[in-house]
């Protein structure tokens, strides 16, 4: 049986070149797909999203959703972003009704979801990409950090 491929780390010197990193993602993100942000926190995860959003042509301030839970974005020519934060969600359950009412708004939107926290979640949800953030030096948050990113896999097969 083959293994999948460890992803390699790409080196973020500092907040513009993870801003970039989400930027360039916009590009690879479709309407409907999902990012999955892992990471301690300081990792930059909304720093990250900032630029996903800058991507995407969202031009209004993005800010954690950490109190709020959830933010919505849609620009003017239809791209959309959903961003979801359930760092304050201890109860799975709890991260899981939410996590389905967004993920069905984000549909319904035809917007990338962007999770920050889904470690909350009971489990992670298939066909979504994911992003960990580490710092370089946790007692340094300014040293950089580094990010795996990982694509969806390809969808299970199905009975034949």
């Amino acid at each position: 049986m083959a293994s999948s491929p460890i992803p390699q780390p790409q080196r973020l010197s500092d907040a513009a070149a993870t801003r970039a990193l989400g930027e360039a993602l916009a590009h690879q993100l479709q309407p409907g797909s999902i990012l999955l942000l892992v990471g301690d926190l300081g990792a930059g995860k909304t720093c990250l999203v900032q630029g996903l959003a800058e991507g995407l042509g969202i031009l209004e301030p993005i800010t954690s959703p950490t109190f709020a839970l959830a933010q919505h974005y849609q620009t003017s020519h239809g791209r959309a972003l959903v961003h979801l934060d359930l760092y304050r969600l201890e109860q799975s359950a709890a991260a899981d009704e939410l996590f389905a009412q967004e993920e069905e708004e984000a549909l319904a939107l035809g917007a990338v979801l962007a999770v920050e926290w889904p470690e909350r979640l009971s489990q992670l949800p298939q066909g979504a990409w994911l992003l960990r953030l580490d710092l370089v030096d946790a007692a340094d948050p300014e040293a950089g950090r580094l990010a795996w990113l990982t694509p969806p896999g390809p969808a299970p097969a199905g009975p034949q």
